[in-house]
């Protein structure tokens, strides 16, 4: 195997100094950047309009089956 030649570029640790690359994963954990208040999740609208429209979906079917069983 031949020695590789460090003018040609072709040792991987001399493709960038140490002073141009990042820290390690240990600094870039998920509590750097700046600080936002957790939010508080779904509104009210569009929860009610969910539970309006579960349960005109109930009520249809509710009402279908007890259509179809007096018809029997």
């Amino acid at each position: 195997m031949p020695a590789p030649n460090p003018i040609s570029g072709s040792d991987p640790r001399r493709w960038v100094t140490p002073g141009e690359t990042p820290p390690g994963e240990s600094s870039t954990g998920s509590e750097t950047g700046p600080y936002r208040p957790l939010s508080r999740g779904w509104g009210t609208a569009p929860l009610v309009l969910i539970w309006l429209v579960a349960l005109v979906f109930a009520l249809f079917f509710l009402a279908y089956a007890i259509i179809l069983n007096l018809n029997v």
